[in-house]
């Protein structure tokens, strides 16, 4: 992993967990069995020594490329070295039972000599487990964790590694299956065909993408972006998490680094709408339901983030144990972000359920109950500052894009009521809809700049006004809309990409730095598309497809100074605005077009004007 960037991993996964293989051949990340359990390979966070399996030639490779088999995910990394070529292809089986790794070397031409070198380090490097042969294979097993790997190729030991050299010649294919069991349970048995579930991955992706129904101009890049997003599903509950990762540095060497392994609420919104416009129905209603039973419960207790299942304690953890990506550390596991209180979430829920109501996935079991609980609380709590979207560490303010969500909440509540005649107190949230828009227009807004702010009585930008004009809030050709977007080009803007706020301790309580955020810069595609200004959209996305890697993943952040990709890898937060921009700039609009349209009502319209 010496040397390997953010960008130089690709993911593989089942739709439970996943995995990151890097482009020499190892696999230096894995959870078990599920996204946010303990990590069994974590050398991506720590010393070579820690868990990982390298699987590639002995010497030197003359040149490597790699690519998925058409739209799966199905990994092939090719190595042509001075003796021939020789392929290996990955793959992680989605399947209900144990989870099962697996690794097929292919022989292309010429004879080369390959090395697999298996490191199994359970409870993120720090357990080294009890390793034996058992029934013909090999079983690694320490605490609640066991690991067989079944392969016909000859193993030892070499210090606490499991190593083994074999040759390739063109034609021949070897394959290796690394299953994972409770360790209480022996192990089953059952001798799996390697290349058998290859196969069977291959088929389940092809058929899984032959469902997409995006037609546009950038079909490659949405599809890629689909697989992705449903790679970073939790088949059994219908969670989609953040990343697969924690702790990949949004600041190289600093301490921006944080778990991502959970569901975060505000991402329900952007989600459904990317799902549904692409033809996943039956991912969108489980992410539904996911969201509803997450925020089962008093309205004041409400959540940011849960986990997978929806558990709600989720402690931040440092594991001082390990050295960190590039030395960034702590490495954290956990996110103390959870306790926050962050007003926004509010209208991203409210949103959510509205919009799958307009596009036909009717919520249902108790979503209007909730969402009248979500009302109540509302209207005692929209005027408490929070700690806003970017979950700063530095106190709570009044951040204007929180009000602005807030408003949001208001409004589809009294939607809700008018178009499908859901039983409400329509005037009271109508007023407190007016109420919300006006104090955000008088305390959000800097009338000298023409510029919302990003918290009231405060002169700081902040990306996520870009989204105003998409909630309805205002029109997008209302003028403070326009001098919204032209400050953020002025002062948040590096090489057309967009930070999503000037970084200082005194905003989010943390030092150092941060590279451009990506999905801000969809935003910004967005906005320029909302406001006329198609070909400098087209430009923006287009811009942010050539920052993806080879693969075609993005990580949280873009570095442009040393054109490094930073943070959580692959980021949904960054994959999900690839999807509905590709269909906001398609024939027919998208999301941003259909989630502001008719959204204004009394309340946005009355005030949509300078005076009003």
């Amino acid at each position: 992993m010496a040397g390997m960037r953010i960008e130089d991993y690709a993911l593989i996964g089942d739709t439970q967990t996943a995995a990151l293989v890097g482009r020499d051949g190892s696999i230096d990340w894995l959870c078990l069995p599920r996204f946010d359990s303990n990590a069994c390979f974590a050398a991506l966070l720590g010393d070579a020594g820690n868990g990982r399996w390298l699987l590639a030639p002995e010497g030197a490779a003359r040149r490597t490329t790699r690519r998925y088999r058409g739209d799966s995910l199905v990994l092939e990394t090719t190595f042509a070295t001075a003796d021939g070529t020789v392929r290996v292809v990955d793959c992680m089986p989605p399947r209900e039972d144990e989870l099962g790794l697996v690794r097929v070397v292919e022989g292309v031409h010429g004879r080369v000599r390959m090395r697999s070198e298996l490191v199994i380090r359970f409870d993120y490097g720090r357990s080294i487990p009890w390793v034996r042969r058992l029934d013909g294979v090999l079983s690694a097993v320490a605490g609640p964790d066991a690991l067989v790997l079944d392969t016909p190729v000859h193993t030892h030991g070499e210090g606490f590694t499991t190593v083994s050299s074999f040759e390739v010649a063109a034609g021949e294919r070897v394959p290796f299956l690394l299953e994972w069991h409770p360790s209480h349970r022996r192990w089953s048995g059952r001798r799996r065909d390697a290349l058998a579930e290859l196969a069977a991955t291959q088929a389940w992706w092809d058929q899984w993408v032959r469902r997409c129904t995006y037609r546009g101009p950038w079909r490659d890049a949405v599809v890629r972006s689909l697989v992705t997003l449903k790679a970073l599903t939790f088949e059994p509950t219908g969670g989609i998490v953040a990343a697969p990762t924690t702790s990949l540095p949004e600041d190289l060497g600093g301490v921006r680094n944080w778990d991502y392994r959970f569901c975060w609420l505000r991402d329900a919104t952007f989600t459904l709408d990317a799902l549904m416009a692409a033809g996943y129905e039956a991912e969108a209603v489980a992410w539904r339901d996911w969201l509803l039973r997450a925020v089962a419960g008093h309205p004041a207790d409400l959540q940011i983030m849960y986990g997978v299942a929806g558990e709600r304690l989720l402690p931040e953890v440092e594991l001082a144990w390990l050295g960190g990506y590039e030395g960034s550390r702590p490495v954290r596991v956990g996110n103390a972000a959870v306790e926050q209180f962050q007003l926004d979430v509010y209208g991203e829920v409210m949103d959510a359920l509205h919009q799958a109501r307009d596009i036909g996935v009717e919520p249902g079991g108790p979503a209007w109950e909730v969402q009248r609980a979500l009302m109540d609380f509302l209207e005692s709590h929209w005027r408490d500052p929070d700690e806003g979207l970017w979950e700063v560490r530095a106190g709570p303010r009044h951040f204007t894009h929180s009000k602005v969500m807030a408003w949001v909440a208001a409004d589809r509540a009294v939607k809700a009521v008018e178009r499908f005649g859901l039983p409400g107190p329509r005037d009271r949230w109508a007023a407190l809809r007016d109420t919300i828009h006006a104090d955000v227009c008088a305390r959000g807004y800097d009338a000298d700049r023409q510029t919302f702010t990003q918290a009231y009585d405060r002169p700081g930008l902040d990306a996520a006004l870009l989204l105003i004009p998409q909630v309805g809030f205002l029109p997008p050709d209302d003028p403070r809309v326009l001098g919204t977007v032209a400050a953020i080009e002025r002062e948040l803007c590096d090489g057309g990409l967009v930070h999503r706020y000037a970084v200082d301790r005194a905003v989010d309580g943390l030092g150092g730095t941060e590279g451009a955020f990506l999905a801000c810069t969809f935003w910004l595609a967005d906005a320029y598309a909302l406001t006329g200004r198609r070909d400098e959209a087209v430009a923006t996305f287009e811009r942010l497809l050539d920052l993806r890697n080879d693969v075609g993943l993005l990580s949280e952040q873009y570095d442009p100074a040393t054109r490094r990709q930073l943070g959580n890898f692959p980021q949904a937060f960054s994959h999900v605005p690839l999807v509905n921009s590709a269909q906001n700039l398609s024939a027919g609009g998208g999301p941003a077009q259909r989630r502001r349209d008719g959204r204004g009502g009394a309340g946005g319209r009355a005030a949509s004007r300078p005076g009003g």
